[in-house]
């Protein structure tokens, strides 16, 4: 489907943010036309009906690298003069920036050396050496993206190599900005387009072509709560380096947003949203359960932000950006678990059980509920190795249930700690 002449118009009427900035969408996609796939739109009926709206899926998790990374990899790396090519190119990635610059250096045959962080999961650093295919060469440091990114940039100085940022380069957005092109080729009207937010790339390159074809749709941002760089860096109007981060969102987890992100989202974005990962990971849970759709905590952050606007977007037809599926199967028990925490349906407590026969079948017959279920048990010993306290892990069939288990430990004098708040303590026992 082509876009409606109406729409050029208007973007051609005065100077548009594309001008402004020198991005040439029109020339990133024929440049990337024979490398990317033309993700799929798909409507969405289970999200649809539970918003009383019409629900879009933008399937970057299909894209060949299964990201939409690839796009402004390619994009940049295929512009550089040849000399610089026959040097190589230097990237640093928490893995899908890594896997379409790896892909990169093999369709252009080139070498390639990727830093990634120590925490990156097994399946992004395999798949990375994979798509590089004997061009690449990884490298892992540090324990975020921006500690690797540092080591990388002082490999290039060192090496007079050419560095490939994740995000923050007009190539780079002119790169991801193809998905909005693909994205208003396919639906031309749109009301609200969700987009996830990690160093800026995507939502900056989309959020710009929007704004120009598109002007009323409004742009959202979404970001991990606990690595909230983009929103605090709007809420000081400058990007901000942030103390310490979360990084379960593996692929949003960014210390400081990119300065010419952060100038291009400030002018495209009408809203940015936080969300709690123990939430995105219920979302990923869902979209696998009812829509067969695996997805990466980075690519589920769109659809989890769905909840804060239910009321704006009754009635209204909303695109939501699927940014990657390159999760790690290994990681699903960890995402079950924070989804259950999340919800309330699943805690742990140190239980000190009275020292007289009987107090553990008491617990168990009177104290849980008739469809508490206890999940994990285990004494803590003590230095001196007598038996301590007991870890307790316990899984209540709806989230109410929880203020009646604490009731009934209460009225039975157990003497118990909750720990799932105490970050501390929660980090150092499960």
């Amino acid at each position: 489907m082509e876009l409606t002449a109406p729409l050029y118009e208007k973007a051609s009427a005065a100077t548009t943010i594309l001008e402004k900035y020198g991005l040439d969408i029109t020339a990133a996609k024929e440049k990337l036309a024979k490398v990317v796939t033309h993700t799929a739109l798909t409507y969405n009926a289970n999200l649809s009906r539970k918003y009383d709206c019409t629900i879009f899926l933008k399937r970057e998790d299909l894209q060949i690298v299964r990201s939409y990374k690839l796009r402004g990899a390619y994009n940049m790396i295929s512009s550089l003069p040849a000399e610089q090519l026959a040097k190589g190119v230097v990237c640093a990635s928490a893995g899908n920036h890594a896997q379409g610059f790896a892909y990169s250096c093999r369709k252009l045959n080139i070498r390639g050396v990727v830093f990634m962080p120590i925490i990156t999961p097994n399946q992004k650093v395999s798949q990375t050496k994979m798509f590089g295919d004997g061009n690449i060469e990884i490298k892992l440091v540090g324990d975020t993206f921006d500690d690797c990114a540092i080591a990388a940039k002082a490999y290039t100085t060192e090496h007079s190599l050419t560095f490939i940022p994740p995000f923050d380069d007009l190539r780079i957005i002119e790169g991801q900005a193809t998905v909005g092109l693909e994205i208003l080729e396919d639906l031309p009207q749109i009301d609200y387009l969700f987009a996830p937010v990690g160093g800026g790339g995507l939502t900056a390159g989309v959020g710009a072509y929007f704004k120009t074809f598109s002007p009323n749709t409004k742009i959202i941002g979404v970001e991990p709560l606990g690595a909230p760089s983009m929103f605090e860096a709007l809420k000081a109007g400058k990007p901000v380096t942030l103390d310490q981060i979360e990084r379960f969102v593996d692929g949003a987890a960014v210390k400081r947003i990119g300065d010419i992100t952060f100038a291009i989202c400030k002018e495209v974005l009408d809203d940015m949203l936080l969300v709690n990962e123990g939430k995105i990971c219920s979302t990923i849970l869902s979209l696998y359960n009812e829509d067969a759709i695996v997805v990466e905590p980075a690519g589920a952050l769109s659809i989890t932000a769905l909840d804060d606007y239910a009321d704006k977007i009754k009635g209204k037809t909303v695109v939501c950006i699927v940014s990657g599926s390159n999760n790690d199967i290994d990681r699903m028990q960890e995402i079950k678990e924070r989804s259950l925490q999340y919800e309330g349906l699943k805690h742990y407590f140190l239980i000190r059980f009275a020292q007289r026969p009987g107090a553990l079948k008491e617990f168990v017959n009177h104290v849980l509920g008739p469809t508490d279920d206890i999940v994990r048990f285990e004494y803590m010993q003590k230095h001196n190795k007598e038996t301590g306290p007991a870890l307790v892990g316990i899984e209540v069939l709806q989230s109410a249930d929880y203020d009646v288990l604490l009731a009934n430990m209460k009225a039975y004098h157990i003497n118990y700690t909750p720990i799932n708040k105490n970050d501390n303590l929660f980090g150092y026992l499960i």
